[in-house]
């Protein structure tokens, strides 16, 4: 049977088109995570093999995103996820569950995911104010379940935190507006990061070099235990630069022609990136030798490499330039963010499973902004964490808590519910969800002390399912009532 979408939803201004879906998309994937993450890749895989993960990356971004647009085009709601995973798994019964559980770790992943860019921002200022650097205070929380997984995090706060913190607020001011007034600034912050990346591109293609580029050691595609283990770390990073394709889904009800527009805006922003990233990586590779990219990867340096790429070829005002141009990149993410996911527990509130405050529009922009508000104070708390802790916590719990899910979710939903509307329809199904499926899992587990983020997210998962619980027998929802027919 086909869903009416929520009356609350026709509050919601649908004043985004297809340009604007492709920029919030992209703006949100080209974050501060491909300028800095080449080393890590480069160290994971152990060679130029590494763009591999990049290419694999690419193909798991496509193989999922086919599986958003099918759910994005037929479900084109506020909230995303928390709808598909409602209606897929049963609004009533463990659908309810697992999108209250879906809400439940979203207050912590999408703030990671924002907190990640607003450090990035901080790193790549500290090239051009090298005393942001500077160490104010320092200190690392560790814990294990057994003698061999253990875990940490380390707070660490610099004169860059306040600079981090800045990029927040700016964020959310910007956020705080009428959504057609949001996708007029995505359009001028899609400007800034298109300009990074292509003289970033101009600059590796004009001064490339073949031989530095493909200088692959020995064994570098034997295709033994450790090479497969250095290709899931390799893709861990590479899903993580990828991720954001799916943001437009989150806004679902302020979308123009949502059945044609959201499908086209996922896919062809995964094609403009992936495209950009090869590239973009390749030209790195033939100006900076791999194995200076491999010993950066345990230093500070890490932070800087392309700006000490453009330094090297242009002088020192040129890399300061560009490290402007990236951390406007990774604002333009920042702000991407904040915004998708800031309408999700506005979703959830008005559905009766969030908390109430967060279902209020504001009564001049019709925007969620209690929900803006508080993402954004989330994101604020978060940004004196680590970037490699903020980036591991995050992929790993995005894939066992919502990632997975869907994979599995658009099949139940097309044998549960054949005859409701689908505008877009995955090409090839059900093929791209089982290599979706297939490429998480492959991710989770194929990494040295794979373990200990995982461990993670379960704890995650049963914290929130006590929550739930709680919370159901006071409401007197499932389990503890009897499911009425659907």
């Amino acid at each position: 049977m086909k869903m009416k979408p929520a009356a609350a939803d026709q509050r919601l201004v649908r004043g985004i088109g297809l340009r604007e879906g492709i920029s919030l998309n992209v703006i949100e994937m080209i974050g501060i995570g491909p300028f800095i993450t080449i080393p890590l890749i480069i160290h994971a895989a152990g060679g130029p093999q590494a763009m591999l993960g990049w290419m694999f990356g690419a193909v798991l971004a496509m193989c999922d995103g086919l599986v958003w647009a099918e759910l994005g085009a037929a479900l084109p709601r506020a909230g995303g996820s928390y709808e598909y995973l409602k209606e897929i798994y049963g609004p009533r019964s463990v659908g309810r569950w697992l999108s209250f559980l879906y809400v439940w770790q979203l207050m912590m992943s999408a703030p990671l995911s924002a907190a990640s860019g607003c450090v990035g921002v901080a790193q790549y200022a500290g090239f051009i104010f090298p005393s942001l650097q500077k160490g104010v205070a320092a200190h690392t929380f560790s814990w294990g379940v057994g003698p061999s997984v253990s875990a940490a995090a380390a707070i660490t706060i610099t004169h860059g935190t306040i600079v981090s913190l800045f990029a927040c607020v700016l964020a959310i001011i910007l956020a705080y507006r009428r959504v057609d007034l949001v996708g007029r600034i995505s359009n001028w912050l899609l400007a800034g990061v298109f300009g990074a990346i292509a003289w970033v591109i101009w600059a590796g293609v004009t001064h490339f070099n073949s031989a530095r580029a493909f200088d692959f050691p020995p064994g570098a595609f034997h295709l033994d235990h450790a090479f497969f283990l250095g290709m899931g770390s390799a893709m861990l990073i590479a899903t993580y630069d990828y991720w954001g394709y799916y943001n437009i889904c989150y806004l679902g009800a302020e979308v123009r022609d949502p059945g044609r527009t959201i499908p086209r805006a996922i896919l062809f922003a995964i094609l403009i990136v992936a495209a950009i990233y090869v590239v973009m990586n390749i030209s790195i590779l033939g100006v900076v030798p791999w194995r200076e990219l491999d010993q950066a990867a345990a230093t500070e340096s890490r932070f800087y490499v392309v700006s000490t790429m453009m330094q090297s070829i242009y002088g020192t005002h040129a890399g300061q330039i560009v490290a402007v141009l990236i951390i406007w990149t990774a604002f333009a993410s920042i702000f991407s963010v904040l915004l998708g996911v800031s309408r999700i527990p506005y979703a959830a509130a008005l559905d009766g499973n969030f908390f109430q405050i967060f279902g209020r529009l504001n009564p001049r922009g019709k925007f969620p902004s209690a929900a803006l508000m508080c993402m954004g104070a989330l994101t604020c708390a978060l940004c004196v964490f680590r970037l490699a802790d903020l980036v591991a916590a995050l992929v790993v719990i995005r894939i066992m808590m919502q990632f997975i899910l869907q994979a599995i979710g658009v099949m139940i939903f097309r044998r549960r519910d054949p005859t409701h509307e689908r505008p877009f329809r995955m090409w090839l199904y059900p093929t791209p969800a089982l290599l979706a499926l297939a490429g998480f899992i492959y991710i989770l587990l194929a990494r040295k002390n794979f373990e200990r983020e995982v461990i993670l997210a379960i704890a995650l998962i049963v914290l929130g399912t006590v929550a739930y619980l709680i919370r159901a027998r006071n409401r007197r929802e499932w389990p503890f009532v009897e499911s009425p027919a659907r």
